[in-house]
């Protein structure tokens, strides 16, 4: 073990090992800090065969095993925790509810709110743990005053603060992301868990949504909700073909769509809007997709909720760049409008707000206001 720092104090602190490497390298990192480390993995699945097989998952048998190994390794107690339940209630099926009633959700976002930092801290806390210790790129910086701010990570490739933007204050002051102050590339990652002797060194990143087996989310939707064939409908109403069921389009959407007659210009079209109550799906040309403002409900602040309104950087997807805002609370209400339009918004993504690195807060967005500029 390295040396700690003068006044350094060691806390209780589990750590959620999915069976990644970046789960495992944290849990090293952690216990090698000096921290009393106890490493659990996450069971989120009644039927683990039902999610994903091999190294593309995060919920599998596979990967509690390998999550075993790397505790074993790292010479730290190991669990497993039964959340399967909670699990299903509060990502699965909100997931399915969400495509149905025609919005999109984001999966990882309500796993970190409501298993990881709900579930799984209240019942570490309750067994006298001190914080959770997780792999997110993401860093907890705490203030003179004692209050914690939650920051991107170091690099800003690897950033994932955006999954994160739900997390409030309560949570951040027993969080701990020991891989977000870290400027270094995946690779060196992997040569420090092999350094380590953690089998997961080369393991493959897990991509896409656990619980959907096969990637196939259409499917996955089909299979809960049922087919239930609608219209595909042109801005002026025209229908232009049919589709199998609403829940399987997302605004933006340009492949898969299955329109047999081409644009009037010949352009692409894009999903516009999908309506749940008439099961319509609306689409049109790409600037049709442009978005000047927006209302986000359930807003959950990383601290005090802004004062009147603000200037900030929007992030609207896990993946993507940010935006230019302004944005005020208005009756509960987060009330945005970007300097710039943006493209491809949809009610039931979260828009994560942040001054400079620091996150502000998150919401989850419930409609949109389009441009008209170069609308035709």
């Amino acid at each position: 073990m390295t040396d700690t720092p003068q006044g350094f104090r060691p806390l209780r602190v589990l750590a959620a090992m999915s069976g990644g490497v970046d789960s495992a390298v944290a849990a090293a990192r952690a216990a090698e800090a000096g921290h009393d480390v106890t490493g659990v993995h996450l069971a989120l699945s009644a039927n683990p065969q039902s999610f994903r097989t091999g190294a593309r998952g995060c919920c599998t048998i596979e990967d509690s095993r390998d999550a075993r190994r790397a505790a074993d390794v790292i010479g730290i107690p190991f669990y497993v925790w039964d959340l399967a339940d909670r699990f299903r209630e509060d990502v699965v099926e909100d997931f399915v509810a969400e495509y149905e009633a025609g919005r999109t959700p984001n999966p990882c976002l309500r796993c970190n709110e409501k298993i990881k930092f709900a579930a799984l801290l209240d019942k570490a806390l309750a067994l006298g743990f001190d914080a959770v210790c997780t792999g997110h790129y993401a860093q907890v910086v705490l203030r003179e005053d004692g209050t914690r701010e939650l920051h991107r990570a170091s690099d800003m490739a690897k950033d994932q603060s955006y999954v994160l933007g739900v997390l409030d204050d309560r949570q951040l002051a027993h969080a701990m992301f020991p891989l977000g102050d870290t400027v270094t590339t995946k690779e060196e990652i992997r040569a420090e868990a092999e350094r380590r002797g953690l089998a997961v060194a080369k393991k493959p990143d897990s991509h896409d949504i656990c619980f959907i087996a096969d990637g196939d989310t259409q499917g996955f939707l089909a299979n809960r909700l049922g087919k239930a064939e609608g219209d595909i409908v042109d801005e002026s109403g025209t229908k232009v073909g049919t589709h199998e069921g609403a829940y399987g389009f997302t605004i933006g959407q340009r492949k898969g769509l299955r329109i047999g007659t081409p644009a009037p210009d010949g352009k692409p079209r894009y999903v516009l809007d999908i309506s749940p109550v008439t099961n319509t799906v609306t689409v049109g040309p790409a600037a049709s997709l442009d978005v000047d403002a927006l209302t986000a409900v359930k807003p959950r602040w990383c601290g005090a909720a802004p004062a009147g309104p603000g200037t900030y950087t929007a992030q609207l997807r896990a993946h993507g760049g940010e935006s230019e805002v302004t944005a005020e609370l208005v009756d509960g209400e987060l009330r945005v409008r970007f300097t710039e339009p943006v493209r491809g918004v949809a009610p039931g993504q979260a828009i994560v707000l942040y001054d400079g690195t620091r996150v502000v807060g998150s919401a989850t967005i419930a409609s949109t206001a389009r441009s008209t500029a170069d609308v035709a």
